[in-house]
This record gives C-alpha cells, structure tokens and sequence, in this order.
C-alpha cells in the first residue's frame, strides 16, 4: 500500500496535537494524505511548529485552538475546526477521522486524591472524548474513524495513577458502546492502548538514567516507547485497511510486562 495516498481525500482531527503521541499521530496522518485538523489548548507554538512543519513536509493542516474540560469545549473546538477547514480548503461541516488523544493526568495515590484534580481528570479524558463524538456525528461522513487514545493503566494495575486510569477506562467503554452504535454507518471505533512512551507527561519517570532503563525494562524490547509507535498503529486504523476492526482495545506497550 502506497501510505501516502491511504488517507487521500480525508479530513482528520487530532486533539491534543502540538506536542508528544499527539504531534506524531497529525504528522503521520498527514503524510498519508488527510488534511489534519491539529487542536490544541494552550501551547499555540507548538501547534503552528507542528503545521508549519506539515506544510513543509507536503502535508496539509491548520490549527484548532479551544480548551477541554471546561464549559462548551466540544462547541469551541468544532465552531474552529469548521473555520479553519473553511479557510483551508474551502469545505464545511465535513469530517472523515477523530482522534481523541489529549489528556492530563498527574492524579497520585487515592490517599492524596483531591476533588478538583479529580474533576479536570474526568472532564478532559473522558467528558471532552464524549461531546467530542457527540459533535463529530452529524460532520462524518460514512466509512468514518473514531480513534480513542487511552491508557495501558486501564489494563494494569497502576495505584499511584487511580484517577487518571479511572478516566481513561471510560473510554475504553464508550469505544465498545460507540461502535456497535455506529456500526450501520460504516464508523469504525477503536481504542488504542500506549504504554510508556518518551512525552513531556511522563518525563519525571525518566529522570535518572536508572529510573528510564527501569522503564524501558519493562517492555519485551527494553526500550521506552517513542510517539511514532502509537502515530503508525493510528494510521492504520484511520485507513481502509482497518475496515473490519471496530470496538477494539489494540495494546501498544511494546509487550510491557508480560
């Protein structure tokens, strides 16, 4: 398969995409063909590296600027990507692949669990995901992806993560949910599973040369996963190739301890 005409012709977005697995997933699918919608919330240098590096790869993207986990952020995110797929290329109200990729975390032990770190947990990993499909339905045309970017911690038991691993788990469900809904429609929806990966999110995991050889020990390959890992697994389900996969939780973790 030629992949850099696998996704000719379709329009993606990927939240979260102007740094680590986020960044990597829009890159690649830009180099398949999509034009990417790459969201961001705050880091607005970032995303235009990511677009302007794109671009200049032959690609094509724009940036999508709007907060999760706040009030409105599904309207907010969909009110940019529609004008910028506008200004782009000219076309409305149309999408073909979501990768709901952003997220937070950072939760701790549920002895030092506080309500409002709880509450931005559930609202950007697993509350945004949910309006974010609930906006992109009546935008994806049929034959469509929706690629939920969750968590080894959701089949591993990772105590000092138990809020986070809770909000990823929810989307594990609602990918199961989703695609027996979506089925009709020819909308595959798949999870997909990273285990630990070289992002700034988990940078204070790697921090001496110990605790990363720690880490990359506990993969079958004895090494730390990178972004491109998780990035070529998603261009695999957002392509034709994947058509008869759906409601599916695809593990990327490099084999983690098996």
């Amino acid at each position: 398969m030629d992949t850099q005409r696998a996704l000719k012709g379709k329009i993606a977005l990927v939240t979260g995409a102007g740094r680590g697995i986020g960044r990597a997933i829009a890159g690649r699918l830009a180099h398949d063909g999509a034009l990417v919608g790459v969201h961001y919330g705050h880091s607005a240098d970032a995303a235009q590296e990511v677009v302007a590096e794109i671009r200049k790869n032959g690609g094509r993207a724009f940036p999508v600027e709007a907060e999760l986990g706040v009030p409105g952020d599904a309207d907010a995110v969909f009110a940019a990507f529609d004008a910028g797929l506008r200004a782009e290329s000219g076309v409305e109200g149309s999408l073909d692949i979501l990768v709901n990729n952003a997220g937070v975390s950072g939760s701790g032990p549920v002895g030092q669990a506080v309500p409002e770190v709880f509450d931005r947990m559930i609202a950007v990993n697993a509350k945004a995901p949910f309006f974010l499909v609930q906006g992109a339905l009546p935008r994806m045309r049929d034959g469509g992806r929706i690629i939920n970017i969750s968590s080894l911690a959701t089949r591993r038991a990772f105590p000092e993560s138990v809020a986070y691993a809770m909000s990823k788990g929810a989307l594990d469900t609602m990918t199961l949910c989703l695609a027996k809904e979506l089925g009709g429609r020819g909308i595959t929806v798949n999870t997909v599973g990273p285990g630990f990966i070289e992002t700034d999110m988990n940078a204070r995991r790697r921090a001496t040369p110990e605790a990363r050889a720690a880490l990359a020990a506990r993969s079958v390959f004895d090494r730390i996963g990178r972004p491109s890992d998780v990035a070529d697994v998603v261009a695999f389900l957002a392509c034709d190739d994947s058509r008869w996969i759906t409601g599916q939780y695809l593990d990327v973790s490099g084999g983690t301890d098996l």
